[in-house]
């Protein structure tokens, strides 16, 4: 074969991927055309009526058509997006009326175990959660309650408050072992409760849905609640004498 039976090879190109190529040359002159000259269609409106589209469902639309298609598909998202809105703001609502009233069931309850049925039951009843269980530091008298963890959990402590007051998300199974005994547990929200300086214990509450309970979680209204619930705790101990 001659040099110049080579060469010509070489420049070949093929036909599919040369048209291939004009069409994105086209495409990127036609885009910076009507960029650099926005007045365009102002000058040719009749194109606009004649502007056709390749819809994958209706097939060829006009452009008013597509336009319509376009900011119905907005105003669908805008509802969504308000009801999602609307979901979480009645389920704050919801969620302050228990905290509202537990606080005032607390404030009146007449001794610890009235306290702890309060606890215990708007927890596993009005918010549908597993269990609610405490942990005290102080062992110097027995407390009989179902939600008192009896095994001593100074080690979840030193583990799980190092640098924090709250742990959100899944145990190892000592960990459950120690503190909800033989029951099911997917997820947890430990609070550590306190007095100054001094460590009270931590309560634990748990979910039978492992991702319920995890560390994005807002601390919002538990900030409140681990404040009010360890001042009245303190009292109800002291008269037992703790």
């Amino acid at each position: 074969m001659s040099d110049n039976k080579v060469a010509n090879n070489n420049n070949m190109q093929d036909p599919m991927t040369a048209a291939s190529e004009m069409d994105v040359l086209n495409d990127e002159l036609v885009t910076t055309y009507l960029q650099d000259n926005p007045d365009f269609f102002g000058r040719n409106p009749q194109l606009l009526a004649s502007l056709r589209f390749n819809d994958s469902k209706r097939g060829v639309v006009s452009l008013v058509e597509r336009q319509q298609q376009i900011q119905r598909q907005k105003i669908h998202l805008l509802e969504e997006e308000i009801t999602q809105l609307l979901t979480v703001a009645n389920y704050n609502e919801q969620l302050f009326t228990v905290y509202n009233d537990l606080y005032l069931s607390l404030i009146e309850s007449s001794d610890l175990s009235h306290f702890l049925d309060c606890l215990t039951q708007t927890t596993t009843q009005l918010l549908n959660l597993a269990s609610f269980k405490l942990y005290l530091t102080n062992k110097d008298f027995e407390i009989g309650h179902d939600s008192i963890v009896k095994s001593d959990c100074s080690s979840v402590i030193n583990k799980r408050f190092t640098n924090q007051d709250y742990y959100f998300g899944r145990l190892q199974q000592e960990e459950k072992e120690l503190i909800f005994s033989e029951q099911e547990v997917g997820s947890v929200v430990l609070v550590q409760l306190t007095e100054g300086e001094q460590c009270l214990g931590f309560i634990a509450i748990s979910s039978n849905d492992a991702e319920h309970f995890n560390p994005s979680m807002d601390t919002l209204l538990l900030n409140q609640f681990r404040t009010l619930v360890a001042k009245l705790l303190v009292q109800q101990l002291r008269k037992i004498g703790l």
